[in-house]
């Protein structure tokens, strides 16, 4: 009897601490100081760029459509011959096009062409007001309509960190964009770790919980080098003030940590589908990250495109291979599609 009580009371408790994290995984998170409901999308001033000397590219825009918060403004870079096999880079927290600065001229000196769109919230691309509006399945639709837009079809995709996260769904649901995958330090959450769903908790209270969220100093803090003054600039520019911040503020609150979280469904599905996944894939992860929940297998295992194909673990890396590895990545990404 009395072991009987002991597991019902453990029972009771987990089954409460359960019911306590689901509500956190699924819980709004404040909208930041200054919020004005009157304001629905912010647009970052272009003189916050202007002061970038490492960043020789030209803007470009397309507009999407979201059914609640109307046009959407979305930025994307446009390098290289037009006739050129079109390579796309998507990026992820906290960064935007301008991590891609050097791996770009690569690319085209090789005959390219470069797409390298802003997600919605990050970049020079339009900033909903309301932090709320950063959903799982909404970024993946304003994905989905922005590579419309641009009219992508059989590219080669660099998908990086949340570049994954939302392009995964988008390539099974729309395969013709893609005729091959580069997963940079990318996975697919889907609520089936519990090392991952404390993993997701320690991530959240990090970004939600400072009052000024360092964007540069998250960056630098997670690659393998010292970022020099210019590249802090350029990190930090789309972001006036915190108002702005709600795409970096809210990523972590959108990672499936339990199965009550809606993206949890989704990306389940997902992840079956790429079962079915033959085009050519290719994966690229630090050797830190790669044995710290990325571990780049669970890919191979699930994705036949991935088999026979050069793999790299970088050692000595951060989480931000895209700073930190910027001329090997490129030399990597031009020697996979030529072979493939």
């Amino acid at each position: 009897m009395r072991k009987f009580l002991l597991f019902l009371v453990c029972l009771v408790v987990a089954i409460t601490g359960l019911a306590l994290y689901n509500h956190y995984d699924v819980q709004a998170r404040g909208n930041g100081s200054g919020f004005d409901p009157g304001v629905p999308v912010l647009r970052t001033p272009d003189t916050r760029f202007a002061a970038l000397t490492d960043f020789p590219f030209e803007p470009h825009y397309v507009e999407i459509r979201d059914p609640e918060l109307g046009a959407l403004r979305v930025h994307y870079l446009d390098e290289g011959p037009t006739d050129g096999h079109t390579v796309v880079l998507l990026h992820g927290q906290a960064t935007w096009s301008y991590s891609f600065r050097d791996m770009i001229p690569l690319l085209t000196a090789a005959g390219y062409r470069v797409i390298a769109p802003d997600l919605v919230g990050f970049g020079r691309s339009d900033k909903p007001a309301d932090w709320q509006a950063h959903t799982y399945q909404r970024h993946v639709d304003w994905l989905a309509a922005t590579l419309d837009a641009l009219s992508i079809r059989g590219a080669s995709g660099f998908l990086f960190d949340w570049g994954g996260y939302f392009g995964l769904p988008v390539v099974v649901d729309r395969p013709e964009f893609f005729d091959r995958l580069l997963l940079v330090t990318t996975t697919l959450p889907r609520a089936n770790s519990v090392t991952g769903a404390v993993w997701v908790a320690g991530w959240r209270r990090y970004t939600l919980k400072p009052e000024v969220f360092p964007i540069s100093r998250m960056v630098s803090d997670m690659t393998g080098r010292e970022l020099d003054a210019d590249t802090l600039i350029g990190l930090d520019a789309p972001y006036p003030d915190e108002s702005y911040k709600g795409g970096p503020r809210r990523l972590p609150m959108l990672i499936p940590a339990t199965p009550l979280n809606p993206a949890h469904r989704l990306n389940s599905r997902v992840w079956k589908a790429l079962r079915n996944w033959h085009k050519p894939t290719l994966t690229l992860i630090s050797e830190q990250l790669a044995s710290q929940g990325f571990d780049p297998t669970v890919f191979h295992e699930q994705i036949p495109g991935t088999q026979g194909q050069p793999h790299e673990i970088y050692p000595n890396r951060g989480f931000f291979l895209i700073e930190d590895n910027p001329e090997e990545l490129a030399a990597k990404t031009i020697e996979f599609i030529e072979q493939s």
